[in-house]
């Protein structure tokens, strides 16, 4: 079970009409809504589950511009404002806090990775720096083992993944957005060429505009338009500690573990090397489309098959049949990721482990999201792909989708998010150096999950 989050209410029905159309309860989704609803269009969001029950409440809560994809700077600075001006925008608080996030370093190879980040951020790197010696230890208090350096961004920062969306989805509501909780779309219609309804469980919705936010859901949504988009899901597990005092203030990675304080005061713990892929349908589909990624990180996969999913039966679809996405966390893993913290960090070691949880990562080809209009479909806007850092860049990559549905000025040059580059030719590749080839700092580790299987179990 995910963690708890902070409520949203459904309306009791949806409308037989409205200008846009929004599928995914996520912060992408949430955040579009919000900004089409203050611009004066008509919003109903469709969610086919509980608003923010999937990835956008199970991820770090991490919100960094340090590392990430040059592709993505620009979203990202601008997302970063938005994060800047999030509690008088919703009306609450969110966690949002600027404490610094540290990738911490081994030895000079790391070292010369993270160099090589600077120099692609250019004038992106903005505060971006190395940390050595007791400045370093000055910024680890209750480390117990000193580290050779690290890359250190002291405007990054944290929000409450729990609280975050939760709260743009009711300030989307309450500036007229109508949210729909437990109403999956079906199939998306159109006429004469272009978009021009949905058709949820409740019945059709017509409707000018639709932006698919479905996070893992997308492909298989898209793939009923015919359209194709190569993603994948990886599944990354999470705990919370109980609070700790005197830990470390803000946000850290090393190989072993990554650890994020959290509002209540306990700290959202994770692996920092490994996350999990299970072998579908869809690895098949788009293995060539993911050969560059797995050349890069050749080291960290090994194969094996998972079960089919389920298909559309009994006049239910699969999105249905699976109101959220709940995988079982690798406990197994977890407890060592959290014992590896409790060395490094002594203080640590009279923390409880108050949950764990996993969720499923939206993977591309080249680790970038898809924020688009697609050109042989007029009226239909993607936003998915989000590659594990959607939380920190959502609020932007929202208002980026928004800006796309008006017609407006964008936010930021698309051009790089652009759906095309999957179906034009352009092969689409990770920017080397980046964290992004990490998918979000961790190497992914595709193993053999096989329902029953005496092996998994003793893994997970």
């Amino acid at each position: 079970m995910g963690p708890q989050v902070d409520p949203v209410i459904s309306a009791d029905k949806p409308p037989a009409r409205t200008d846009v159309v929004v599928v995914g309860g996520g912060i992408i989704g949430l955040s579009t809504a919000l900004f089409l609803a203050r611009r004066g269009l008509s919003v109903t969001v469709c969610e086919k589950g509980d608003f923010v029950g999937e990835q956008s409440s199970r991820n770090w809560g991490w919100v960094r511009r340090m590392g990430r994809d040059p592709r993505e700077l620009p979203l990202i600075v601008e997302a970063m404002r938005i994060w800047d001006d999030m509690n008088a925008l919703v009306g609450a608080d969110v966690g949002f806090r600027r404490t610094g996030i540290l990738y911490l370093c081994d030895g000079e190879e790391d070292v010369d990775h993270h160099l090589d980040w600077l120099k692609r951020a250019g004038d992106f790197a903005f505060d971006s720096r190395l940390a050595r010696g007791a400045e370093l230890a000055d910024l680890l208090p209750g480390a117990a083992r000193s580290w050779h350096a690290a890359l250190y961004t002291a405007s990054d920062g944290r929000a409450e993944p729990q609280k975050a969306a939760s709260a743009i989805a009711r300030a989307a509501a309450a500036d007229g957005a109508i949210l729909m909780a437990k109403c999956a779309v079906r199939d998306i219609e159109t006429s004469n060429g272009r978009v021009s309804a949905v058709l949820t469980e409740y019945g059709r919705i017509d409707c000018q505009s639709v932006v698919v936010a479905g996070g893992v859901w997308s492909t298989k949504l898209l793939r009923r338009l015919n359209l194709r988009l190569p993603q994948l899901g990886v599944r990354a597990s999470v705990l919370r500690t109980s609070p700790v005092a005197g830990g470390p203030n803000g946000a850290a990675w090393c190989k072993e573990f990554a650890y994020r304080k959290r509002l209540d005061g306990g700290y959202t713990i994770a692996d920092g090397s490994q996350n999990r892929h299970d072998i579908g349908a869809d690895s098949f589909r788009y293995f060539k489309d993911f050969m560059p990624m797995m050349r890069q990180e050749w080291g960290s996969f090994s194969l094996g098959l998972s079960p089919p999913p389920p298909s559309d039966s009994k006049g239910e679809t699969i999105f249905e049949q699976t109101r959220t996405l709940d995988p079982a966390p690798m406990d197994n893993r977890l407890q060592q990721t959290f014992s590896d913290l409790q060395k490094a960090f002594p203080i640590f070691r009279g923390a409880k482990v108050e949950q764990s949880w996993a969720g499923m990562i939206d993977a591309t080809p080249d680790a970038i999201p898809v924020i688009s209009k697609v050109q042989s479909l007029p009226g239909l806007i993607i936003a998915t792909g989000f590659s594990g850092h959607g939380f920190g860049i959502g609020p932007g990559a929202g208002r980026l989708a928004a800006d796309l549905v008006t017609g407006d000025r964008p936010l930021v040059d698309p051009t790089a998010f652009r759906y095309e580059r999957f179906i034009d030719g352009t092969r689409p590749r990770p920017t080397t150096g980046s964290e992004t080839t990490r998918w979000e700092t961790n190497r992914i580790s595709i193993r053999r999950d096989r329902i029953g299987s005496r092996r998994d179990q003793a893994k997970d």
